[in-house]
């Protein structure tokens, strides 16, 4: 065995390994940290559906950079580790067995396939959606010359592929079991507004329904259709299983490191720290709770991942910030079409089912001034906030490519506690060629507007 001793050792080179990596040689420059990762190149996972239409078109246009890292210092290593002795630190990869003092399991996420249809993975034409280059561009290849393409799911991989697939002129359904398309960011009057955008690029839609059986008629172990609850059959070349994602955590549950217990991500606390303080836990392999309800929670974003690797990162070796990870706020953003969706927090129908007692506000405007500038665009923003006290606890934001960092204010306004009597009070910077008016800036005109509802009270 070569011996390779470091003082870090992170487990895995995505977002969440990555940024630790980086906040940890920053924070701690005098300290030897080095990353293990299974792929040599590897994806940017949210850009993963644009390269299956005209957006990117391979998967060599979606690859990752890791320059900051090489000029930093940070050591890489090639390779999966099998073991880890906890005890003595070591931990064990191919022929090397590698020394450590602090221990960071990135290790990700996996796809998650429901049982009643795992034996059907075997099959030419069914594919997951895994953040490994050589496989996406096995299913791309596959795929290139098929007509009619199933999509099991309704979330953003399931919807951002369905838009891609129709934009190579493909046949394609989408099939969920929610009345509508991205249930759980969106209240459905936001989710309808998508959904209609994915209609009219002639996909199909079929919610209230679930996958029962992929269908192999000729036994010859390819993919010919999909069988519904229902009993309906909907003939398929090829069929994605966009179900979404499960923490990996096969490594950590052979070495004896506590799981959460709903979802079955690694336990940590709020800066990322297992029972064992040496040993930490960040992205989509760590249990994660909501950040307004403190339940468990599934969401798994880069963006979470990022910030819970710069927690980790900066608490190696004590509590340097005394901030740590206070749950997800859950921000998304996504384009269909033409149309950027947003959301952050908990949406006006999770509210009612937690029993939070909640007002709402709306706003429609244009988001440039005036209205007659090229290329304006409608904006419409929805925030939640408590009748109590009027927290901000949720947006969602419809409009143009700006809704991408404007939802970013409001996951601010959200983690920091800011009120409704903030925001209708916040200044901001406003341009024609930019953004909405200054007189009715859609963000302080929906605090305006739930001010207006508890006063009705």
């Amino acid at each position: 065995m070569k011996k390779v001793n470091c003082d870090v050792l992170i487990i895995g080179g995505g977002p969440a390994g990555g940024v630790c990596a980086v906040t940890a040689k920053m924070n701690y420059p005098e300290k030897e940290i080095l990353v293990i990762r299974e792929h040599e190149v590897q994806l940017v996972p949210c850009a993963i559906p644009y390269i299956f239409g005209e957006t990117l078109g391979c998967s060599d246009k979606d690859v990752a950079s890791c320059g900051s890292a090489v000029d930093m210092g940070i050591s890489t290593m090639l390779g999966v580790v099998e073991d880890i002795d906890i005890k003595k630190k070591i931990a064990f990869s191919g022929e090397n067995e590698i020394h450590f003092d602090k221990l960071v399991f990135a290790t990700g996420s996996t796809p998650f396939v429901h049982s009643s249809l795992e034996h059907a993975l075997v099959y030419d034409g069914v594919f997951t959606v895994p953040k490994n280059k050589s496989l996406i561009d096995r299913a791309k290849a596959y795929l290139e010359d098929k007509k009619k393409v199933i999509i099991v799911g309704t979330g953003f991989i399931g919807i951002e592929m369905a838009m891609e697939f129709a934009s190579a002129d493909k046949e394609v359904t989408v099939i969920g079991g929610s009345k509508h398309i991205l249930k759980g960011p969106f209240d459905p009057e936001i989710a309808i507004q998508a959904e209609k955008i994915m209609l009219e690029k002639n996909i199909t839609f079929i919610g209230d329904d679930r996958v029962k059986e992929i269908i192999d008629f000729n036994s010859d172990n390819v993919v010919n259709a999909v069988e519904l609850k229902s009993g309906r059959i909907v003939d398929a070349d090829a069929v994605v299983l966009a179900t979404g994602y499960k923490p990996n955590t096969t490594l950590a549950q052979k070495v004896g490191i506590s799981l959460g217990h709903r979802y079955g991500g690694i336990w940590v606390d709020e800066y990322m720290r297992t029972e064992n303080h040496d040993i930490f836990a960040v992205g989509d392999c760590s249990a994660r709770r909501g950040f307004i309800t403190k339940t468990p929670s599934k969401v798994m974003l880069a963006s979470t991942s990022a910030a819970e690797g710069r927690v980790a990162g900066s608490a190696l070796y004590g509590l340097k910030y005394m901030k740590g990870f206070s749950g997800t706020i859950a921000i998304f953003s996504t384009m269909v079409g033409e149309k950027a969706f947003s959301s952050a927090g908990i949406t006006e129908d999770e509210a009612k089912v937690s029993g939070i007692d909640v007002v709402v506000g709306k706003f429609s405007g244009m988001n440039r001034h005036p209205a007659t500038i090229p290329g304006a665009q409608k904006q419409f923003v929805k925030l939640i906030a408590t009748k109590n006290g009027g927290q901000i606890i949720g947006g969602q934001i419809v409009g143009g490519p700006e809704t991408g960092e404007m939802i970013n204010i409001i996951g601010l306004m959200i983690e920091s506690g800011q009120t409704l009597y903030k925001a209708m009070s916040m200044q901001i910077a406003t341009q024609p060629m930019l953004t909405a008016a200054p007189t009715n800036y859609p963000i302080v005109m929906a605090a305006t507007m739930a001010i207006k509802e508890i006063e009705k009270q």
